[in-house]
């Protein structure tokens, strides 16, 4: 078993406004969160705001600023590395006299943590006491504030109608906001392989180790399976940048976009990750030394490490330590069942409640994304109603103000975005020609109106949970993964972070399947849908040959979870025997 002095958990990225200032609420306990980069509009309200707050100096980057993004990206991340340092200073000063704040921290370490005996001994022994004084100033582990760039997001920008260089992009400026601030932390890059983006970090010294082995920024990637992060492990190695950890998330059972596997299921990527953690260090370290040669930059002292981890649909305490002791994992992230919990992350009461309500039947596996991949939410939030009312009043679509989703080209020289009145319009009208019949008419309306302003929808209840304006046609969307479904209770920290470690439970009683099982039951329906699809046009080859691979990968999956199962959690086999006998398309027989 796997002892851990300090978290054995991370909160990731919860959209791009829900965890924006996540760290002022929890990195002076301990615990590491991920801020996301993509709105520098919402960073800039949100640092007036916490100026405002802590009585520090504020000066507006306005957009006529040279570097705006960048600017305001590293301004705002400066700025919460201050209020966390305040909050350590002064937790670190009430440590003396066994004060609240530190008796919170304490208490929600895991039970295996020294510290904790240290802590009470303090209460009743002046050379305790003074030991463990000694101990919080020099040792108290601090949550890193980590931040997280989309490398899809990476939209060109033009100024006075003439286009900017590639730094300016979107993903590029965001990863130079990062660079340039004091933040030792680590950055976490998601949604795909991006060589251009990755190059771009070989100029900024804080990636690369100095003498001792030391990496100010460190890189996180978030990987879908093994072969993805070798390959990226690789690339980085290659110009000399060390993968600190991998962050292995399930493709179908997480929270907003989704990036799903042919079949390929959760609990096999983390055996593969298992047995070939060795491979993966032993490949990159030789091409990182030889790179880092090669730059003339001298060989660390100290070996990198190499952290696993993994996130997607976790719930239980069981799930949680099955997951740190059977695969290796270094820490696990739990992200939607935070979304209860208003102590760490921004939310409008209006849509927590909605989160709270929520059950299996309200959690969708969505089209709504306009980057066309698909996007786990709930409904009944305002965005989506708002969609639905416009939609129904013959305006469909909205007025793209952030543009940092503007990729389609289909009917312009220059990219828009897919949910914008002026893509749907044109969308529209080109389906009302084809005179479809009624019923696919329908299916093809809803599918194009679908879309929501994530760029607005994700940002609005951070904005409005602290009281700064929004304006009326600025609805919410929110992100939850599936895993909502079972939590109900709005909860403290304290009392999350008590799930967490089996102190208390928090889930409802309700039945729930195992977060591998859930996600099966995932793939099975993506699967039947495609499969249905699919007779009505066998003549689909490359179709065909995918789903050919979707089932064997699912077979195989299965299997593996029947030999994992077997003999320690018989129910698990009952739930999967019971789930499969819904699924007969999963015996089909392709010609």
């Amino acid at each position: 078993m796997k002892l851990f002095e300090n978290h054995s958990f991370h909160i990731p990225v919860l959209g791009v406004g829900y965890s924006i200032d996540t760290p002022v609420n929890v990195a002076h306990y301990g615990i590491s969160s991920v801020i996301s980069l993509v709105d520098d509009s919402t960073m800039e309200k949100m640092r007036e705001f916490y100026s405002n707050k802590f009585d520090i100096p504020f000066k507006k980057i306005t957009k006529e600023v040279e570097d705006f993004r960048a600017k305001r990206i590293t301004s705002y991340l400066n700025l919460i590395d201050e209020i966390v340092k305040r909050k350590v200073a002064e937790l670190k000063s009430s440590a003396t006299h066994a004060g609240v704040e530190i008796e919170k921290y304490v208490n929600m370490l895991p039970d295996s943590s020294a510290i904790k005996k240290k802590f009470n001994l303090a209460k009743i022994s002046r050379g305790a006491a003074e030991e463990f004084s000694k101990w919080v100033n020099e040792k108290l582990h601090v949550g890193s504030i980590d931040v997280n760039i989309m490398t899809k997001l990476d939209k060109v920008n033009s100024k006075n109608g003439i286009e900017l260089p590639v730094e300016y992009n979107d993903a590029h400026a965001a990863l130079r906001g990062y660079a340039n601030s004091g933040l030792t932390s680590s950055l976490v890059l998601s949604a795909g392989m991006s060589p251009r983006l990755y190059s771009y970090l070989e100029n900024f010294r804080d990636f690369f180790p100095d003498v001792n082995g030391f990496i100010k920024k460190k890189i996180i990637l978030k990987v879908s399976d093994f072969r993805s992060a070798l390959v990226q492990g690789k690339i980085f190695a290659g110009k000399g940048l060390w993968v600190s950890e991998y962050r292995i998330e399930s493709g179908v059972n997480c929270g907003g976009h989704c990036f799903p596997t042919n079949g390929i299921l959760f609990g096999p990527i983390l055996e593969e990750f298992k047995k070939n953690r060795d491979l993966l260090f032993g490949t990159c370290i030789e091409m990182y030394k030889s790179a880092l040669h090669k730059k003339e930059i001298r060989q660390p002292a100290e070996t990198p490490e190499l952290k696993v981890t993994a996130q997607g649909g976790v719930g239980t305490t069981e799930e949680h330590q099955f997951l740190l002791n059977h695969y290796g994992m270094d820490s696990v992230g739990w992200a939607t069942p935070f979304m209860l919990v208003p102590e760490v992350i921004s939310i409008d009461t209006e849509t927590l409640h909605i989160l709270a309500d929520a059950k299996e039947d309200d959690l969708v596996y969505s089209g709504l994304s306009p980057l066309g991949v698909p996007f786990n939410t709930v409904k009944g939030v305002s965005m989506s109603l708002h969609k639905a009312e416009l939609a129904k009043n013959g305006k469909p679509g909205y007025s793209c103000t952030k543009g940092f989703l503007k990729y389609n080209t289909e009917y312009t020289e220059k990219p828009i975005c897919t949910s914008s009145r002026q893509y749907q319009t044109l969308k529209l009208k080109e389906l009302e020609e084809l005179n479809l019949p009624e019923k696919e008419f329908k299916m093809a309306f809803e599918k194009i109106t679908e879309k929501e302003c994530l760029c607005n929808g994700l940002s609005t209840s951070a904005l409005e949970s602290k009281n700064i304006h929004v304006k009326p046609i600025e609805k919410v969307t929110a992100c939850p993964g599936p895993n909502l479904a079972w939590f109900s209770k709005v909860s403290t920290l304290k009392e999350m972070v008590g799930h967490i470690y089996g102190r208390i439970n928090l889930l409802d009683n309700r039945y729930r399947p195992h977060m591998f099982l859930k996600e099966l039951n995932m793939y099975l329906d993506i699967y039947k849908e495609r499969m249905e699809n699919f007779m009505r046009n066998q003549g689909d080859l490359k179709e065909m040959k995918l789903l050919q691979s979707f089932q064997q990968n699912l077979n195989e999956g299965i299997n593996y979870y029947q030999l994992l199962f077997a003999e320690k959690k018989k129910e698990v086999i009952e739930d999967l025997e019971r789930m499969l006998n819904r699924y007969p398309v999963l015996n089909y027989t392709f010609k």
